[in-house]
């Protein structure tokens, strides 16, 4: 097992992935920019080095600063959480060399799945299902207009190197496909200097359903189950919860076999989560594969009883997954929602500054994912995402029900959040009977929060 682990980044996930070291007996250092010293993962960890000024990219991006740290510090791995470098290839090379294990998949894979028409060719090639559309990234834009008229209107342009929705255009006409194309392509360029592009059919108001799954050196590979990612605005996620309530016993074992396929197809190691979009008629398809631990990683725990970062570090250390798929079972139901400082009502604009008080909800069930505190400044540099609340309980229902009262309990003043709407969508009839796929916020946004 490793001796101390340097954690590549901040707020709440470097928090708990400290305090999975600590119950492992593994020392941690954290990384800091100057505006995080008083940050409370800089507080937990055993030791704390500052990488550089307020802008991610002199910081939390910072490779040369990272690396220094974890060397100088004799750490023997680097955690890189999500966000920031954790699906850096480069990143991940670099540690390698410098003779220090990256906890994550390996450069080469986290490579081949980053580039989704790479990633699409290779699920096409091993059998798993895929959206219609170009068998990898296109040359031009003549070529692109070629396929959006032979697999049929609407269609999806998006970017190779593309995430977070940037990249990605729809074109629901034929005359419309020029200009989403060519704003794609330069929106590419700009975000990640690469314009490389592939088109696929637009599923229309899909349910976004993604597999959880673990892979070791031993050639093991397991899922854990699914979770129901259609509650977002934008391609961001806003509610997630674990077990889908559209998915069938047998349908979710097709899908399970699905993305352990899909992990096997790229020879991946670690944890890892294969994403679908699942139509109206309850055929999936995959659309990407992200390398990396997931922001919603807490409710597959919950009705798991798996501690994903544990497993991520014993993968990396070379250790044996510690049971089968015949040992993974579904129990209950889990929901998270993700807490932001931000205005819903003015457009969700970010809204930074000084916690002055707070109270955290708690009770049998409940858990908090958070790194903020009394007296906290939240700093306008970084992601708005201040906590996660995730509850767990027997069913749906009574997991709904528990959300409701945990909503109802928060209390943090001194910043907006977007509790109420949070509130607002656990009332929502559609939502209780769950009726919502990856279109309700845009459908009902103007009444939530009005």
């Amino acid at each position: 097992m490793f001796r101390k682990i340097l954690i590549a980044n901040r707020g709440e996930i470097a928090v708990r992935i400290i305090r999975t070291c600590k119950e492992l007996g593994i020392e941690t250092v954290a990384v800091y920019s100057v505006p995080d010293k008083t940050a409370l993962h800089v507080q937990l960890a055993d030791q704390a080095v500052c990488i550089g000024p307020a802008k991610a990219a002199d910081s939390y991006l910072n490779m040369k600063n990272i690396l220094q740290a974890a060397t100088s510090l004799g750490c023997d791995a680097i955690h890189p959480g999500f966000g920031f470098l954790s699906e850096n290839a480069t990143f991940a090379h670099l540690v390698e060399q410098c003779g220090i294990t990256f906890i994550g998949p390996s450069a080469e894979v986290i490579s081949m799945m980053g580039n989704k028409s790479q990633a699409r060719r290779l699920m096409m090639e091993h059998g798993v299902p895929v959206v219609p559309g170009s068998n990898g990234s296109v040359n031009d834009l003549n070529e692109a207009r070629a396929i959006a008229d032979q697999i049929g209107y609407p269609v999806l342009i998006k970017a190779s190197a593309g995430g977070g929705g940037r990249g990605m255009r729809k074109a629901f006409e034929p005359h419309e496909f020029e200009q989403a194309f060519l704003t794609a392509k330069a929106e590419a360029k700009a975000c990640f200097g690469d314009d490389d592009m592939y088109i696929e059919k637009l599923i229309v108001e899909p349910k976004h359903i993604e597999f959880q799954i673990l892979a070791d050196s031993f050639g093991n590979v397991v899922h854990l189950g699914e979770r129901d990612c259609s509650i977002q605005r934008r391609n961001q996620k806003m509610i997630e919860e674990a077990p889908s309530k559209a998915l069938t016993p047998q349908l979710r074992e097709q899908m399970g076999q699905a993305a352990v396929l899909a992990a096997k197809a790229s020879g991946y190691q670690n944890a890892g989560t294969v994403e679908f979009v699942l139509d109206k008629h309850h055929n999936f398809y995959f659309i990407e594969m992200n390398t990396r631990i997931q922001v919603e990683h807490p409710i597959t725990e919950m009705v798991t009883g798996v501690d994903l970062i544990r497993e991520q570090i014993r993968i990396a250390a070379k250790q044996p997954l510690p049971f089968t798929q015949a040992d993974i079972h579904l129990n209950g139901h889990a929901i998270e929602c993700r807490i932001n400082a931000e205005d819903p009502q003015n457009n969700f604009a970010p809204c930074p500054g000084v916690i002055k008080s707070m109270h955290l909800p708690g009770g049998m069930g409940v858990r908090i994912d958070t790194a903020i505190y009394q007296g906290y400044q939240i700093p306008p540099y970084y992601d708005s995402m201040i906590a996660k609340f995730i509850v767990h309980a027997p069913n749906r229902l009574q997991a709904i029900r528990k959300m409701r009262r945990v909503l109802e309990e928060v209390v943090i003043e001194g910043v907006q959040t977007n509790t109420d709407l949070l509130y607002y969508i656990m009332h929502d009839e559609d939502y209780v009977k769950g009726l919502f796929d990856t279109s309700f916020i845009e459908k009902k946004l103007d009444k939530l929060v009005n």
